[in-house]
């Protein structure tokens, strides 16, 4: 998915270590998220999601989809 990011507010976890080891996301004003890679600068590749894509990403990654814990 092609996500415009221009006018883009990057966030990422307040538990994210000074290492640059992490990652942004930025809600964008059409509902889509854009995540990208804190250590390429904005200068990296940014993967898009809709919102169901991005509730569906979010819910595998704290071992909420399938039952994993």
């Amino acid at each position: 998915m092609k996500v415009d990011t221009t006018d883009a507010v990057w966030f990422k976890s307040r538990h994210s270590g000074p290492d640059g080891n992490c990652v942004e996301v930025a809600f964008l004003g059409d509902g889509n998220v854009a995540l990208r890679d804190t250590k390429d600068h904005g200068r990296g590749p940014v993967l898009g999601f809709t919102p169901g894509e991005w509730d569906a990403f979010v819910a595998g990654v704290t071992g909420r989809l399938s039952g994993r814990a």
